[in-house]
């Protein structure tokens, strides 16, 4: 194995980045990823219902929470990107998965504040929010495909091979 796809494989510190073979990063990444897209049934289905208030309240919490959720894996993730020697796809991959990352969470930082405006009202979430969740839900799709390519496909924080393959044999049985 190269030494570059050896460092890529490395946390920078296991106490924070998680240790080896079993990063954090993607253990956190679900906080954000589950807030928001229940954020967007709850904006939906207040759509739909004849007291959407709370559907409404809910999705601002929702919003929030992943917010908050985000910034947590986005320190992980950098330092995960630490690991990733500069000047490779894979690096150049992690850049783009990280920009579209921030991007999506400074939309949905000005979609919780246009949220917070309205807040309390007895209305269904309004359409301008709904369309800005819609399409940071897309942009975040793609940038986790991004995340699966490095993780996947360039191996970034993920176990070599031949520590993979110990969990493909059998488990040695003693004869009586």
């Amino acid at each position: 194995m190269t030494s570059e796809l050896q460092q890529a494989k490395q946390p920078v510190s296991a106490v924070l980045a998680g240790p080896y073979g079993h990063p954090f990063h993607p253990i956190l990444v679900t906080v954000p990823i589950g807030a928001w897209v229940s954020g967007l049934v709850f904006d939906l289905a207040s759509q739909w219902v004849p007291d959407p208030a709370f559907l409404a309240r809910g999705s601002v919490w929702l919003t929030g929470i992943g917010v908050v959720g985000a910034l947590a894996a986005a320190m992980i993730g950098f330092l995960d990107l630490f690991t990733i020697p500069t000047g490779t796809p894979a690096f150049r991959t992690g850049l783009v998965h990280m920009g579209l990352n921030l991007a999506v969470t400074a939309a949905y930082v000005a979609n919780f504040f246009w949220r917070l405006a309205g807040y309390g009202r007895a209305e269904a979430v309004g359409l301008g929010p709904l369309l800005l969740s819609a399409a940071s839900l897309i942009v975040l799709a793609v940038a986790g495909h991004l995340g699966g390519k490095l993780a996947f496909r360039y191996g970034v924080r993920v176990a070599d091979e031949a520590t993979q393959a110990t969990g493909f044999r059998p488990p040695h049985h003693e004869e009586n």
